[in-house]
């Protein structure tokens, strides 16, 4: 079996706890996925099962989605409602919504951020959780980050809850963002909630939940599905021979990728590099 499976992630399992379940349920060697979503996550999580794993080198760096909501006025220690509760802060009386989608304005654009000490990220062959629970200090270095473009859904004053859609770069922390936003507005705050709406081309709306899986009402995406969008090579049989043989074959073509065929039938994604094709990802191979 080869293809995308586009899973909804449930709260409370981890990205690669999600992955063990799909692969055995669909009975398959090969799984992995792209984009690692925490625990508290919910949402947009590729799966790419079979040969469809070598097509991670192209998913890696997509934008994302995501409808995030801020509980106000405490800190946790680890950015989500996971952690305890380490800082308490008014919320100012006057602030609204008009605040808020200003304050959230300044956010736009390419810009430096400090990654979460509760992530995976390692320094000096160790990840920062780590450092984390033993209560180790260490520098973390800032990275380059980009919001695309950030809205306020609505903000309820009564439960201190803010709740904002945002498109980001790969590599954003919307935990540091909840926790930056708060601060904006003069108080505190911790990701209560976060849902994954989108990666790149692949939507929550055609999602499926394990659920689903488990129960076969689900859909793989191809790639020739995914990378449509490619200008299209037909070979003879002989050509196809020497193509999946690794030979690299004679093409008075434009550098790119191309979606390979013979005989109207898809065989996967070959690169042209100065004049020359080589294959590169194959359809079970």
């Amino acid at each position: 079996m080869n293809g995308i499976l586009i899973l909804n992630k449930s709260k409370g399992i981890t990205s690669q706890g999600a992955v063990s379940k799909v692969k055995k349920i669909l009975k398959v060697n090969k799984c992995g996925h792209t984009g690692t979503l925490d625990p508290l996550a919910t949402g947009v999580l590729p799966i790419l099962i079979g040969s469809y794993t070598k097509l991670s080198k192209y998913l890696m760096e997509h934008d994302k989605t995501y409808i995030a909501t801020i509980k106000l006025g405490e800190k946790s220690s680890t950015g989500d409602e996971e952690g305890e509760i380490i800082t308490k802060k008014p919320i100012p009386d006057e602030l609204d919504e008009d605040k808020i989608k200003l304050a959230l304005k300044n956010f736009l654009g390419p810009q430096k951020q400090i990654p979460p000490m509760y992530s995976a990220i390692k320094i000096n062959g160790k990840k920062l959780y780590e450092y984390a629970r033993k209560g180790e200090a260490i520098e973390v270095p800032k990275r380059d980050i980009e919001i695309f473009y950030i809205k306020l859904i609505f903000f309820d004053n009564k439960e201190n809850i803010i709740r904002f859609e945002v498109k980001c770069s790969k590599g954003t922390y919307i935990r540091t963002l909840c926790e930056d936003i708060s601060e904006s507005i003069g108080t505190v705050g911790y990701m209560k909630d976060l849902v994954r709406i989108q990666v790149d081309k692949f939507s929550l709306d055609k999602s499926f939940s394990l659920e689903d899986v488990e129960s076969g009402k689900y859909e793989l995406i191809t790639m020739d599905e995914l990378f449509h969008e490619y200008p299209k090579l037909d070979l003879n049989s002989r050509k196809l021979e020497l193509f999946l043989n690794g030979v690299n074959l004679t093409f008075n073509l434009d550098d790119g990728i191309y979606n390979v065929y013979s005989e109207n039938k898809y065989v996967g994604l070959g690169i042209v590099k100065n004049k020359l094709l080589k294959r590169d990802v194959i359809v079970g191979g």
